[in-house]
This record gives structure tokens, C-alpha cells and sequence, in this order.
């Protein structure tokens, strides 16, 4: 398994899903399996740019994880975990072990504009993308230290560019890690 960190709109999904498919992996996003909730309160809470509750959050994904290595399958942990609490949470219940590495998507915040003007998602508002900056922003360290205590690898790769130079950055820091 590996861990995509980056902002919203750092192309984590886009990476993410591309890698799934071209490797058959399970793409686990914690946006993208709350949405699929159809849970009205989980919804208004990340219009709002907050962050749903963390053990809802890690239950949630637990599962998704547990499913994912049931099946024998690899996965892409997108975004997740997306705060101190839920990385500590994640070693301490055992779903770090498979995880061989995460990689950070380093992207200026004037193309993380542009990118999220061009999606369009019903949660992508000024406010709230502001809000997620800025908890990702305080949370990145915590979370780089908690992982790291655990020797996971933790790779930074520039974000920008065409879709395929950042999956090629990417695919370069896997093989590197011999995961493919």
C-alpha cells in the first residue's frame, strides 16, 4: 500500500485512480468513500470544509484496508490519514504494516486554484478550500514525524506539470521503493 499527501487539488484522486487501474489496486479515498455515504450531515460538513469526525473517518477506512488485503489486493490510501490523531490511530491498530511508503504532492497554492476552478465540486468553495489548506498545512509535520518514528518512507515529488510527468514521478519513487 501506499499514501498519496497533498493539498486539495494536488491531484492525489487523479494519481491515485490512475495508479489503481493501471496496476489493479484499490483506490481508497476518504472524500470519495464519504461522498459515496449519500449522508446529508457527512456532506454539509465537507461543503463546510471541515473535517468529518475521526473515528468515523478511521472505522471507515479500517474497513476499506482490511477488504483491500483480504482480497489480496495492493491500495492507494488517498489522503489518508488527514491528521496527527488518525496517523497515530492507524499504527496503533496495525494498518501501517502494509503500507510500504507515502508520497507528498508538492503544489503552489496559484495551481491548486486553477485546478479546482477547472473541477468545479460542489465542496471546492473559496472558504472551505481555505480551511482544508490550512489543516493540512498544520497537520503534515505532525503526521511526517508520527510516520517516520515508524521508518515509513515519506518522499516529496514536485506536483506540477502534465498528468503523466507527475505519474512518472510517482512510478519513479515506487520502483525506487520496489513496489512495482
Amino acid at each position: 500500500m501506499i499514501i498519496l499527501f497533498g493539498p486539495a487539488g494536488s491531484g492525489k484522486s487523479i494519481q491515485g485512480q490512475r495508479l489503481a487501474e493501471k496496476y489493479g489496486w484499490r483506490w481508497l479515498s476518504v472524500g470519495q468513500l464519504l461522498r459515496n455515504q449519500k449522508n446529508p450531515s457527512l456532506d454539509e460538513t465537507m461543503k463546510e470544509g471541515a473535517l468529518v469526525d475521526d473515528n468515523f473517518v478511521v472505522n471507515m477506512m479500517h474497513d476499506a484496508i482490511k477488504d483491500a488485503e483480504y482480497a489480496g489486493q495492493n491500495a492507494v490510501l488517498d489522503g489518508y490519514p488527514r491528521n496527527d490523531w488518525q496517523a497515530e490511530w492507524i499504527v496503533e491498530h496495525g494498518d501501517l504494516k502494509n503500507v510500504d511508503g507515502a508520497i507528498i504532492l508538492n503544489v503552489p497554492k496559484d495551481e491548486l486554484w486553477r485546478r479546482l476552478e477547472a473541477r468545479g465540486r460542489a465542496d471546492d468553495q473559496k472558504d472551505a478550500i481555505e480551511k482544508r489548506w490550512s489543516i493540512f498545512e498544520q497537520t503534515i509535520s505532525a503526521m511526517r514525524e508520527i510516520l517516520g518514528k515508524e521508518n515509513l518512507k515519506i518522499t516529496e515529488i514536485d506536483g506540477v506539470g502534465e498528468i503523466e510527468q507527475i505519474a512518472e514521478r510517482i512510478e519513479d519513487v515506487l520502483r525506487g521503493w520496489g513496489v512495482i
